[in-house]
């Protein structure tokens, strides 16, 4: 099978998913985090936390600040942690530094830990430590961390750290009552959040021409709004499918990617299991006019509602309701006209007023069935969230 950088004349893979920094895109929420990062590192000391969904690109993001490091100013090792605890910790630490530790214990690796950033410091470099995966890291290994951050040449301290994770390690570092000592030695902490639907076209564009695109293939504009939709703006997931998207225009020697070529990708991508979607690919109907709330359930079950499909109930209940706004302020001024005019009808004033109580209780319910469906679409994310976790 011919692969599509052949086909579309290309120079390499512009969609893998390993990090590589010549493909480093500066969307609004790398630039902050590259910006805390920068600020940490003139500190020379202490902590960085930068945390993110998987696949926010945080790896990329420091590959992409690797790439800039002067080896000789700063001597840079990284780490990605299983399940360690504080001895095995400092061993590993030893080994990214490239020491060798001739014994097995711990007391001989800090040793060989604070003679080498000793060395380092006399030779006018740096030391920076980055650790990927550090919500594997046992509390027990966190502290030795925050103890290797208390080597010190004189007044100046010999290490820096950067912490990497997922999101649940931003709330262990804040919350964790054993972790008060390291959290006051955090100078700079950013969460990457997901790419905004305005960035998803700059960012696949920009990968392609990194790889020598030069429109072949072109992409129906719909696409990046819908990409946008499935990935959630997580980078990964947006590699994922815009690799199986190339791949599927080159098997069918197509120049232009359109809707059905995603939707067929993103069926196939649900069937195998291959991407967690945002929950975007199943059809969700509501009945037009009002839905009781004990209804709403079985209408928007929670395994079922993606992100597009709220949006597209909220807006068809935003129509609704101003709708029924422009009816309540049509009424009341027909209330307002029966009570001002002399010998009015008093019983077509109550029925104009029934009419007002009614629609007024009708909009009070659209708006109680939003929250229902909100509720259960937080409360599904949040069980999502924990089984990932958990697995």
């Amino acid at each position: 099978m011919m692969m599509f950088n052949d086909h579309y004349g290309l120079t390499g893979r512009p969609f893998q998913l390993t990090p590589d920094p010549a493909f480093y895109f500066e969307s609004l929420t790398h630039r902050k985090a590259l910006s805390y990062l920068s600020y940490g590192l003139a500190q020379s000391e202490g902590f960085v936390v930068i945390t993110g969904e998987v696949g926010a690109g945080k790896s990329t993001l420091v590959a992409h600040l690797m790439a800039t490091i002067d080896p000789a100013r700063l001597t840079a090792a990284q780490i990605v942690t299983s399940k360690l605890d504080g001895e095995e910790l400092v061993h590993v630490v030893a080994q990214a530094f490239g020491l060798i530790v001739d014994g097995h214990d711990k007391a001989s690796a800090l040793g060989a830990i604070e003679a080498f950033l000793h060395d380092e410091a006399r030779a006018g470099r740096r030391c920076l430590l980055v650790v990927d995966e550090s919500q594997n890291l046992a509390i027990d290994a966190l502290e030795e961390l925050r103890m290797l951050s208390n080597f010190q040449l004189g007044a100046h301290p010999l290490l820096q750290t950067l912490l990497l994770g997922q999101p649940e390690f931003r709330d262990t570092i804040q919350d964790h009552p054993q972790l008060e000592q390291l959290r006051q030695r955090v100078i700079a902490a950013h969460h990457l959040e997901a790419m905004e639907l305005g960035e998803v076209q700059p960012y696949i564009e920009h990968r392609l021409r990194i790889v020598g695109w030069t429109g072949n293939p072109k992409f129906d504009q719909r696409v990046f709004t819908e990409v946008f939709e499935a990935s959630g703006g997580v980078p990964r997931r947006i590699n994922q499918i815009c690799n199986r998207l190339m791949l599927l225009g080159a098997v069918e020697q197509r120049s232009r990617i359109d809707g059905a070529m995603l939707s067929q990708v993103l069926e196939e991508l649900e069937l195998d299991g291959t991407l967690q979607l945002t929950k975007a690919a199943v059809n969700v109907k509501v009945e037009a006019g009002p839905v009781p709330a004990t209804d709403a359930a079985a209408c928007v079950p929670a395994d079922a509602v993606g992100m597009a499909q709220l949006q597209a109930l909220l807006a068809d209940r935003d129509g609704q309701i101003a709708e029924l706004q422009q009816a309540v302020i049509e009424l009341a001024n027909e209330r307002d006209e029966a009570a001002g005019t002399p010998g009015s009808d008093h019983t077509a004033l109550a029925a104009v007023q029934g009419k007002l109580a009614g629609l007024e209780a009708k909009m009070l319910e659209q708006e109680r069935t939003i929250r229902h469906t909100l509720t259960m679409l937080i409360e599904w994310i949040e069980a999502d969230d924990a089984d990932r976790a958990a697995a």
